[in-house]
């Protein structure tokens, strides 16, 4: 990237400074944020998606998180295209999308996903005869039973699946891996008494829904030793339910992160929609300067940067999405409320967002209008 450059944006200068975060060392504090395409044929990465991920490290993103890539279980899908993350084909095609992303001179994690009950029956999904599953074998949109609840056994079987993809992340060369925890998919189904109505240890109060991510991160912790970095992301709100809080309180929340972070979380990816908007009252902090504050541990905060409206308006309501001013993104960055940013529809539309705005060719933005490519996680 020209940070040497004539008409750079100075005042941007922190997003794009350097920032090691334990053993991850970054050229810059932006983040890609993880965004649902559909386009690995067979769940097999092909050059298409290497191609993709390298033409943002190319262009001065600090960190990728890839789309969301299936943990190795029949269910662990909904719609078809995702890719993989499991299987000789699939793997390699992630070692080209790493060395890729490598030779830019960027860094890459993959994110580790089941989507749980957000899985239809009779949808269009690989293994078409596997039936969706959750704790409780809740829809998460109707708030229906279709399914019967996960035995303990099944829950094994997904820790361990976790765990081994977070061993194959390590082989292949990333440089660190994201769980998905948030947004309604099947860890984040754990921590909903709506969707987790266990009698068991799984079930009960709020920390005792989190047994189920707690023992995932430290398969994952076992599975790449204490210095490989771990992510975890999670939201308050759900698809379906967009004001919904997990955490009512600070307290709250500080009780649901503290077991997070023993099990070995190094960082936490928190998703919000906006992240202008303040996660508790008597307090501008937004979720991830909340959880900052709470855990002492980095965060990346995340929600329509760059642009005007959030994701959910954009594809719900059809409402176009402009160019915005980062003057209170950095504001709040220069008070470090948190480390790292994301983009996501900003860098989705052009892959060259991070060096255009940096070098204050913001008139030449790709924006990002309805029907670009579909966007999940």
């Amino acid at each position: 990237m020209g940070h040497d450059v004539e008409k750079k944006n100075n005042h941007l200068d922190t997003l794009y400074q350097p920032v090691s975060i334990g053993n991850l060392t970054l050229s810059n504090r932006i983040v890609m944020a993880p965004m649902t395409r559909g386009f690995s044929p067979n769940g097999i990465p092909g050059e298409e998606v290497v191609g993709y991920y390298r033409r943002r490290a190319e262009n001065a993103v600090g960190l990728i998180i890839t789309e969301g890539t299936l943990i190795n279980h029949p269910a662990a899908a909904e719609g078809l295209g995702r890719p993989n993350f499991h299987g000789e084909a699939s793997l390699s095609g992630w070692s080209h999308v790493v060395e890729a992303v490598h030779k830019a001179g960027g860094k890459i994690i993959p994110q580790l996903w089941h989507v749980g009950m957000a899985r239809q029956i009779n949808g269009e999904n690989p293994n078409p005869e596997a039936l969706p599953i959750g704790p409780s074998g809740i829809d998460v949109a109707s708030g229906e039973k279709v399914t019967v609840g996960m035995t303990l056994a099944e829950i094994d079987q997904i820790v361990k699946a976790f765990g081994q993809a977070a061993s194959d992340a390590k082989r292949l060369g990333f440089d660190g891996l994201e769980i998905h925890g948030a947004h309604g998919y099947l860890i984040d189904q754990f921590f909903w008494q709506k969707t987790n109505q266990r009698q068991d240890h799984y079930g009960g109060d709020l920390l005792a829904r989190s047994q189920f991510a707690v023992e995932i991160v430290k398969a994952c912790r076992q599975a790449v030793g204490p210095d490989f970095p771990i992510v975890f992301r999670y939201s308050q709100w759900k698809l379906g339910n967009y004001s919904a809080k997990l955490a009512e309180t600070p307290e709250e929340l500080s009780a649901f992160l503290a077991p997070l972070v023993k099990a070995g979380v190094d960082i936490f990816h928190c998703s919000t929609r906006r992240y202008w908007e303040p996660e508790f009252e008597g307090s501008p902090l937004n979720l991830a300067g909340w959880t900052k504050k709470i855990t002492g541990k980095p965060t990346i905060t995340v929600g329509s940067v760059g642009l005007d409206n959030n994701f959910i308006d954009f594809f719900t309501e059809g409402k176009g999405a402009k160019t915005t001013s980062l003057a209170p993104l950095m504001e709040r960055l220069q008070k470090e409320e948190f480390d790292l940013v994301a983009v996501g529809r900003a860098l989705l539309a052009d892959p060259a967002w991070a060096t255009k705005t940096y070098e204050n060719r913001t008139d030449e933005l790709i924006p990002f209008e309805l029907g670009a490519e579909k966007t999940l996680s």
